[in-house]
């Protein structure tokens, strides 16, 4: 299967910058798989389509400021990227840039409570391991001196307290709880805790996973072949009370809906290593693209993704790469906004 098949033309213009003035005013297009029908609805309506015959499963992962701006001992100025800690120790794997001038032990300042220290480098485009030598507690450090890590294609030319705050705040769900992603499940932003409250009281199980997305939910597929393409490792972790709720609601024939991309693959990769939603923490290198059967997984509600992506060949599973496209044409026409901070669509 060629990359070309999975490549489309976006308009700038429709690559959201700012999220929609409140979180559940973003426009929702409905993909009926069955149907092959589309509809255009807003996300507050997404109460009228889900019922106490489904399962609702979310990602809790909380977004990192993991990007840092620091300076070298010549004063050159130098960006640090946070992207996994080593065995929950001080060394981490991160981007630095630009990472010419970085040799190992070059000390990069921070601020005065944190420094870090370049052990050596792992791979060509700029990742290395590094020692993060602070006093005092990480976590509090790094919401002190750290940037929130916005994808590349959402510009900041004006870097203002009050916006730096506003994305602290809304690049981040409402059930944002265990700290480790360098990117959001953005599927999850639309949601707020008013839309879970009235799901619950339709009789919804609400169930939560923890997957930590990394860097490589950007970076596109640059094999002509897809089946070359290495697919990027995020650990994940399926609690017993989750495990348990799913495997019985899918024993009762309730309708699984995963929100978001990162939802999809932890529960397709449990399902894949163990035969059922099994208790454990883990690591996904799952490539899903068509065709795939889905094990646990019924609908979607996902956000539109990059070209050549492979979120976007996820989706293309599961709707049809057809339909998909078809829906993508649509949204493009009545000017939808793309990406982490735009519109969404559910699939069911």
């Amino acid at each position: 299967m060629n990359i070309s098949e999975f490549d489309y033309v976006l308009p700038e213009n429709l690559i959201a910058q700012l999220p929609a003035d409140k979180r559940e005013n973003s426009k929702m297009l409905v993909l009926d798989k069955n149907k092959q029908t589309l509809e255009h609805k807003h996300f507050f309506d997404i109460t009228d389509y889900i019922d106490s015959n489904s399962i609702l499963v979310l990602n809790n992962t909380k977004v990192l400021p993991a990007r840092l701006y620091g300076t070298k001992e010549t004063g050159a100025k130098i960006e640090v990227f946070l992207l996994e800690a080593q065995n929950k120790t001080n060394y981490w794997s991160c981007l630095i840039k630009p990472s010419k001038r970085v040799k190992p032990d070059n000390i990069i300042t921070i601020s005065e409570e944190l420094k870090v220290r370049p052990i050596k480098r792992l791979e060509d485009d700029g990742e290395w391991l590094v020692e993060l030598i602070h006093e005092g507690d990480l976590f509090e450090i790094l919401h002190k001196v750290g940037n929130i890590p916005l994808p590349p294609y959402i510009e900041r030319k004006l870097k203002s307290d009050e916006l730096k705050q506003f994305d602290m705040e809304r690049y981040q769900t409402v059930y944002a709880k265990d700290e480790g992603s360098v990117a959001a499940p953005t599927a999850g932003l639309h949601f707020t805790q008013e839309i879970l409250e009235k799901l619950k009281a339709k009789g919804v199980e609400i169930v939560y996973v923890t997957l930590n997305v990394g860097l490589g939910t950007f970076r596109p597929v640059k094999c002509e072949n897809i089946l070359e393409h290495k697919m990027h490792s995020e650990t994940f972790e399926i609690t017993q009370e989750a495990a348990d709720k799913i495997n019985c609601a899918k024993e009762q024939g309730k309708k699984l809906i995963a929100v978001g991309t990162t939802t999809v693959r932890t529960l397709e990769t449990a399902y894949q290593k163990y035969g059922c939603i099994k208790a454990c923490h883990d690591h996904s290198e799952l490539f899903i693209y068509p065709p795939y059967e889905f094990k646990v997984v019924d609908k979607l509600i996902t956000n539109f993704h990059l070209p050549k992506s492979t979120l976007l060949m996820l989706v293309s599973a599961l709707a049809g790469k057809d339909f998909i496209f078809n829906a993508y044409k649509e949204a493009i026409k009545n000017e939808y906004r793309f990406f982490s901070y735009g519109d969404c669509m559910l699939i069911k």
